[in-house]
């Protein structure tokens, strides 16, 4: 567990606009504005921000390059008393982002860590989606190889939760291929540009998306949410279960109970409608 030391500063990982500058929270511009440094992914994309909010506090870098370096500086700066935000260039830091070393060492170093939640473009994807998003599966980018990307693919074949990936304009048509030779004609949601001026979020097939291609739109990254493996529906008549009762009772002598268990196990049918049967049958 993370304490704070007396003298420590706080560690704040900040989400930012994941397009629309106003989708930033009220904390998060009073953190930014009461910190003693901002540690950003870019200094120049990060820029922009502050100066809509007309925000000075002194800014650093911190990307993927340099975090092992930069890490160790910003924490033995808050170690000596100030206070730091780290943002990414769009969206909540750590998620596919830079971040992930700075808090591990913030951690180590017992800095207190707090998070200041907002835009995340698997998030915004997600609601607008229309699948089932109370359990999902977050991928990231996938991998840039094809081989490497089909076997990634391969793993989620069987998958029931609705997946949410991120791509690059340049591997948008060829993650779509491969997703519809490995997992199927899948239906699928595309976000491009989410939030921003030139938005869309369009809802169809895997195969449809490769029909129309990507139309000559190449900016900005694309977030691909893929419906989950449906359920295979068995059909089980009332007969058929009563002869697989009859069979565990005759073959394996077992209880009524532990036959139920077992024909729910084999069929996914509900254990009343089993049960029900049995008790009709053993009666």
């Amino acid at each position: 567990m993370t304490t704070n030391d007396d003298n420590s500063g706080i560690l704040y990982v900040v989400a930012t606009p994941i397009g629309n500058l106003e989708d930033i929270t009220l904390r998060a511009l009073r953190i930014l504005k009461e910190v003693s440094l901002i540690a950003a992914e870019d200094t120049r994309h990060t820029r922009k921000l502050l100066c809509a909010y007309e925000i000075t506090t002194h800014l650093i870098s911190l990307h993927e390059h340099n975090e092992k370096e930069k890490s160790s500086i910003i924490i033995a700066k808050i170690k000596s008393g100030l206070s730091a935000a780290y943002v990414t260039d769009a969206g909540t830091p750590g998620i596919s982002d830079p971040g992930y070393h700075l808090v591990k060492l913030a951690h180590a170093e017992n800095i207190r860590v707090i998070p200041v939640p907002g835009a995340s473009a698997v998030i915004t994807a997600l609601s607008v989606s229309g699948f089932p998003a109370d359990n999902f599966v977050f991928c990231g980018f996938l991998p840039a190889k094809e081989n490497k990307r089909r076997k990634f693919l391969e793993e989620l074949r069987e998958e029931i939760k609705t997946s949410v990936f991120y791509e690059s304009p340049a591997r948008y048509l060829a993650a779509l291929r491969d997703m519809y030779d490995v997992l199927g004609d899948r239906e699928i949601v595309v976000g491009r540009e989410l939030t921003k001026i030139f938005e869309e979020i369009q809802s169809a097939k895997i195969s449809k998306f490769l029909e129309n291609g990507i139309q000559g739109k190449t900016r900005g990254e694309f977030t691909i949410v893929v419906k989950g493996k449906e359920k295979e529906t068995i059909v089980v008549t009332d007969e058929e279960i009563e002869n697989k009762l009859l069979q565990l009772w005759n073959d394996k002598k077992i209880s009524l109970r532990d036959a139920v268990a077992e024909v729910v196990q084999q069929t996914g049918l509900s254990r009343k409608k089993v049960y029900d049967l049995a008790v009709k049958l053993r009666s």
